[in-house]
């Protein structure tokens, strides 16, 4: 059996790396995908502890989570391309769109 401690760093370097792709990346999709990683690292982290205690209560969050992101990917991608359409970039420092 793997221990909990090899579940936690590998979690923490995958949400490592998605924070650093959000900060770093000017792309939105890339932005975006890097908020999936981060997710899916929590995902592991739940679903480490809960086969560490020996419960099903992080593997239920973790169904919700996944619910949560399906459908945040869905906006975005929406939102992406009808700010796309307007303005023809997808640089987000060029979107000025929600501001007065």
């Amino acid at each position: 059996m793997v221990p909990l401690n090899y579940y936690l760093v590998l979690s923490a370097v995958i949400f490592a790396i998605g924070v650093t792709g959000v900060i770093i990346r000017r792309n939105i999709i890339v932005i975006l995908m890097s908020i999936e990683l981060m997710l899916n690292a929590v995902n592991l982290t739940f679903i480490a502890f809960s086969r560490s205690l020996g419960s099903m209560d992080g593997q239920v969050i973790v169904f919700f989570v996944m619910t949560v992101a399906a459908a945040e990917a869905v906006v975005g991608l929406a939102i992406i391309i009808s700010v796309f359409r307007h303005r023809q970039t997808l640089d987000p420092r060029e979107m000025q769109l929600l501001k007065w």
